[in-house]
């Protein structure tokens, strides 16, 4: 599974979205991570599908949408229709995962699960079969910046081993959460082919950032 490189719009300059969001298509990023918070199931909030809107003709990258909110499914529609390419719903905020992810899937988008840190993978294995991919956040979520756990390693090891035993390896693992050049091999080795990094791509040069991260897994 190739792996690609997810710059999160969350550590971009918010006062020049559109010319950030630029930088990341243009230094050769394929997905665009749009943390969405809403200061209920997060303590923080961030933007809603009017921004999605708006970016969607400024980029051809993949939009990856991902909701730290509570009622997510009142969400999900606006999200697609605003230009979502992925939609990915954590586990925590509905008592029927099995509804959400269709929901999301009858939008016409990909369906993502999101588990956090103390989660345990148990919530989501009964669900794989419907998902297109997993969201292993190695982070608490709510904020950008935050230093990465290092137990997400052995988390997504071992969903990989459940993935390829079971013949569910063609769901890709995200992952989400202190991700820098320092750690990014180890983050592929243990598993996951979807590399969503913030203040790790964001903080000095932007596009340098994203060429070295590419450079650093194409081995692997």
């Amino acid at each position: 599974m190739s792996i690609q490189i997810a710059p999160s719009l969350l550590s971009a300059d918010f006062a020049n979205l559109e010319r950030d969001v630029l930088r990341c298509q243009n230094a050769g990023a394929e997905v665009l991570h749009i943390d969405v918070m809403d200061g209920h199931f997060v303590p923080n909030i961030t933007i809603g599908p009017l921004v999605v809107n708006a970016l969607r003709p400024k980029s051809k990258m993949i939009f990856d949408c991902h909701l730290m909110i509570s009622n997510p499914d009142q969400y999900v529609s606006q999200f697609a229709e605003a230009g979502a390419d992925w939609i990915s719903i954590h586990v925590e905020t509905t008592n029927h995962l099995h509804r959400s992810i269709d929901l999301i899937k009858k939008s016409g988008v990909k369906a993502g699960a999101v588990v956090n840190p103390l989660t345990p993978l148990t919530t989501v294995y009964d669900a794989l079969e419907y998902l297109d991919f997993v969201l292993l956040m190695s982070v608490n979520p709510g904020f950008g910046g935050q230093s990465f756990i290092p137990s997400f390693l052995k988390k997504c090891e071992t969903l990989k081993t459940f993935l390829v035993k079971n013949s569910l390896d063609n769901i890709a693992i995200e992952v989400d959460g202190g991700v820098k050049l320092s750690n990014v091999r180890d983050v592929v080795s243990a598993g996951a082919s979807i590399i969503v990094s913030g203040s790790g791509l964001f903080s000095g040069n932007l596009e340098q950032n994203i060429q070295e991260m590419k450079n650093a897994v194409i081995d692997l």
